[in-house]
């Protein structure tokens, strides 16, 4: 007999994508970045464990909130740092959201909104895209009316596609917060939406973003949120009192603090992620223009899971996903280094 919670004995929890830990791979499956992290970030490391790593970290992370205002043109009060973003996504589920109230998010996109509003015993609904992943917005901003946390990933995940200012605004719900995720925002065209935040919306807007994607630091664990201060204030009592550590916020002040190297691998990985495109449409996939550091690609002749396995006998990963509801599958493909691409566009050639 389990003594756990009932809503937690109900749930299956969230399933991360596969993490082989032998050599030999093409991972093309979980959206890291190809690409190493900035050098300067290895020196900041190297710096912090030799100092005082007996003593605990900063608990309100200060040099580091310093570099993002700088970075943002925000005072640190805007900013709270967390364990990779996904951790301020629990912390906005614990601060805002009580047992019963609604939680909503687009589907498809990012599963564990729906794993961390049943682990807060919130009620959650799914907001349907259009199968051009466009907005039903009349549909949508019924359900925003009744909700106290909208959760909207822009770029999405799996489609990689970005909604724009006027779409976000209209989901901002009436008695409650928008979060919108902006994992991916570095590799849109349009990099960040600190403009939302100083706007009219922006006392209702909380923006999440991670050092995970276009920093290379998926390793490392750490992320941030930025909002008004007033959010801030709430979600810091929330928080664990030392929930980054030394060597992440030294790493994570150098990596914010080297945009040119960030911005050099970011091009790098939207120029292959064109040529990708190209030669998927070529194979008879069908992809969605991406903002992101991934496509998403279907194919009318093939089964998905079929390709899938077939790429994974070669040692290849890609992301199969399935969101039944919507009666939607696909792969979902991480954009890699070139040769990394080059091998699978030639196994993909050699299957369909």
């Amino acid at each position: 007999m389990s003594l756990a919670r009932p809503n937690i004995q109900r749930i299956q929890g969230y399933v991360p994508g596969e993490q082989p830990q032998e050599a030999g791979w093409v991972k093309l499956n979980t959206n890291e970045n190809p690409y190493p992290c900035s050098p300067l970030v290895v020196e900041a490391i190297e710096r912090a464990a030799r100092g005082r790593m007996n003593i605990y970290p900063d608990p309100v992370s200060t040099s580091f909130r310093r570099a993002v205002g700088e970075l943002f043109d925000i005072d640190p009060d805007w900013v709270l740092p967390a364990n990779g973003s996904d951790e301020n996504l629990t912390i906005l589920l614990r601060t805002y959201a009580d047992p019963g109230e609604l939680v909503a998010y687009p589907y498809p996109s990012y599963i564990l909104y729906e794993t961390l509003a049943d682990i807060q015993g919130a009620e959650h609904e799914r907001m349907r895209l259009n199968p051009d992943w466009s907005w039903n917005i009349e549909q949508a901003c019924e359900t925003t009316s009744r909700a106290k946390l909208v959760f909207v990933p822009n770029p999405n995940s799996p489609s990689g596609n970005r909604w724009d200012d006027e779409t976000i605004c209209a989901l901002i719900p009436p008695q409650g917060l928008l979060v919108l995720d902006e994992a991916y925002g570095d590799f849109a065209d349009k990099p960040h939406r600190m403009e939302l935040l100083k706007g009219d919306y922006g006392s209702k807007i909380i923006v999440t973003r991670t050092l995970s994607k276009s920093y290379s630091l998926a390793g490392l664990r750490l992320g941030f949120a930025i909002a008004h201060p007033e959010h801030i204030e709430q979600m810091r009592k929330v928080k664990d009192s030392y929930n980054c550590d030394t060597l992440a916020l030294a790493a994570g002040t150098a990596a914010i603090e080297d945009q040119q190297w960030m911005l050099d691998n970011t091009a790098r990985i939207k120029a292959t992620r064109a040529r990708l495109t190209t030669r998927l449409q070529e194979l008879g996939f069908a992809v969605v223009d991406s903002q992101a550091n991934f496509v998403w690609s279907t194919h009318e002749a093939h089964e998905h899971q079929t390709l899938y396995e077939a790429l994974k006998s070669r040692k290849i990963l890609v992301r199969f996903m399935q969101f039944p509801e919507a009666h939607v599958d696909g792969l979902r493909i991480t954009v890699g280094t070139d040769e990394e691409i080059d091998t699978l566009l030639d196994a993909l050639a050699d299957i369909v």
